[in-house]
């Protein structure tokens, strides 16, 4: 399960543009395309030790780029988050995202021209499918012959019915939220504080009233998969919603695309039996597909994962939560424990590990731990303490710190998914498309190497892809040197390879520990105690050691192989 996995935000990756104006348009801001994503970019993706790029953002969604003269309806910038538009708001489940495009009428070909491209190096592609919800200006003008659109043979006098594919409030006409300026200073195409839609529809965050808040999903509507959220959530499953099946054709649709697998949005919001319905169907279909989804509820984890039939959920509220803490230097160690103890105990292969993704802030700003080497001890952790997948976000090997107001976007410490823009620090390494780095300082170079020589590492380890976990905490938490609050000490093992990992989460205090690997941890990775033994350390290219008195730097991380003498 040790995939590794390379998020990039399709719109952002390769915009060499760097004007970043803020509200800037598509042609003042530049807009990354489909083919900027060259085999030079690729091949230096692969040799990141990545397995799988998960392309965001490529499905059609609102906008208020007006692409009328490619046949395509222009939108109402009131229900637009962003000139750009948010790509969790989509338009027509069977198109990409014209921006990606350079000849926009050939935006289908481009895409599918990527997805071959990566394959040939050797990748695999991930994509977003989101189920919840769709922009109140949804309507498909690419779906294939026989396909009858969402919504257009609902019964729009009933607030539910089984087989409506939205929910309506009767009788009430859609208010866009008083306080919604979408361009600031700007005037957005055709706003006016109206929007109209009538009967109004349920908004996407499950907001049954016909004037959401500046607050919620108001640019969304909440697709109806047969519950009955106003009659006490009753079900309605048997006969299969139609709502059911129009997702699994749009999922067939992408697989047939030669996609090998789906990010699935907020997959919480939508009923596990869906997923336990779907899944299986698409995999007999196509039995290597992955489902990932993003997930935010610990005791919900297991069902996802055995009845939803789900391949892998995001550890955002577990692991992620507690690095956090740790890069910020604010918690312990012992939060790690917990993670693997009692929160993922039994699935943690299961668990897709990150630091950063496009929904969270970036580590170098200041908003998260302004320093991009904190990552260096987490990553670490997040990358090898299970064989579980982990993710990197782009620009995150560079330490994108996200500075500045894009636009929709304030400056919260985010890059903007809704903005047009150019990442600056990962625009250093683009290097116009040069995909070279020829812009980073050393301490970027040396940042993303240290990324690299991590990953890949852990995408060929066999101790790391397949090993087992044994904690050494408590082995060591009384050695005068071992301060157990900052330090963070485990193996990985197979019959073949046999890891130490050890951490220092402190951001300026170095330690000098002796480890002690105790009998029975030695036991139980097939070793003898009566044997001595070196430790290597496969991050640093070092000469073998004989012994485990270590010189621990702030924020560093080592991996050892420990072979007999």
């Amino acid at each position: 399960n040790k995939l590794v996995i390379y998020q990039l935000m399709t719109r952002l990756f390769g915009n060499k543009v760097a004007l970043n104006k803020p509200y800037g348009t598509i042609t003042e801001n530049g807009c990354g395309k489909f083919n900027d994503i060259t085999d030079k970019a690729l091949e230096e993706i692969k040799g990141m030790g990545v397995s799988h790029v998960w392309y965001t953002g490529v499905i059609e969604h609102a906008t208020m780029t007006d692409y009328t003269s490619a046949g395509i309806p222009a939108d109402d910038a009131d229900v637009v988050k962003g000139r750009a538009g948010s790509p969790y708001a989509i338009k027509d489940y069977y198109d990409v995202a014209p921006d990606l495009a350079v000849t926009v009428k050939n935006r289908m070909s481009e895409y599918e021209a990527l997805i071959k491209r990566t394959h040939d190096h050797g990748l695999k592609v991930l994509m977003d499918f989101i189920p919840n919800h769709v922009a109140r200006s949804y309507k498909s003008d690419a779906k294939p012959q026989g396909v009858v659109d969402l919504g257009a043979n609902d019964d729009k006098s009933k607030a539910f019915a089984p087989n409506n594919n939205f929910y309506y409030l009767p009788g009430k006409a859609f208010v866009v939220p008083a306080n919604y300026n979408p361009l600031g200073p700007l005037k957005g195409p055709r706003e006016d504080g109206k929007y109209a839609e009538n009967p109004a529809k349920a908004t996407g965050n499950d907001v049954f009233s016909e004037a959401p808040s500046v607050n919620d999903w108001f640019e969304t509507v909440k697709l109806n998969y047969g519950v009955d959220y106003v009659n006490g959530r009753k079900t309605y499953f048997e006969p299969v919603p139609d709502t059911w099946k129009k997702m699994r054709d749009i999922l067939v649709f992408w697989a047939g695309k030669n996609v090998d697998g789906f990010r699935c949005d907020m997959v919480e919001m939508v009923p596990v039996e869906f997923w336990a319905w779907v899944i299986p169907e698409l995999k007999k279909a196509k039995p290597g597909l992955v489902f990932i989804g993003e997930a935010y509820n610990p005791k919900e984890y297991r069902t996802y994962l055995e009845k939803g039939h789900f391949d892998f959920l995001y550890d955002k509220v577990g692991l992620y939560d507690d690095l956090r803490k740790l890069m910020r230097q604010e918690g312990t160690t012992e939060d790690i424990t917990k993670v693997w103890k009692e929160e993922s105990n039994g699935f943690s292969s299961h668990m897709l590990r990150f630091l950063e993704n496009h929904d969270e802030q970036r580590i170098a700003s200041p908003d998260f731990a302004t320093d991009p080497r904190r990552a260096i001890p987490a990553m670490a952790v997040a990358a090898t303490l299970a064989s579980g997948p982990v993710m990197l976000y782009f620009g995150q090997e560079v330490g994108e710190p996200a500075r500045g107001t894009e636009g929709f976007s304030s400056e919260d410490g985010r890059t903007s998914i809704f903005d047009y823009w150019g990442v600056p620090e990962h625009q250093k390494w683009l290097n116009q498309g040069k995909f070279d780095g020829g812009k980073l300082s050393p301490e970027q170079k040396s940042l993303r190497d240290y990324y690299r020589r991590l990953l890949t590492l852990t995408s060929s380890s066999e101790a790391i892809r397949k090993g087992r976990f044994y904690e050494l905490q408590d082995a060591n938490n009384l050695g005068k040197e071992y301060n157990q609050r900052h330090l963070y000490t485990y193996l990985r093992y197979t019959d073949k390879q046999q890891l130490l990992i050890v951490v220092n989460f402190s951001a300026d205090k170095t330690y000098k520990p002796t480890l002690n690997i105790p009998a029975e941890a030695m036991t139980a990775m097939g070793l003898s105690t009566k044997k001595f033994y070196t430790y290597t350390d496969l991050l640093a290219d070092g000469e073998p050691r004989n012994a485990l008195n270590l010189t621990l730097a702030p924020l560093s991380a080592h991996i050892f192989e420990i072979k007999a003498r």
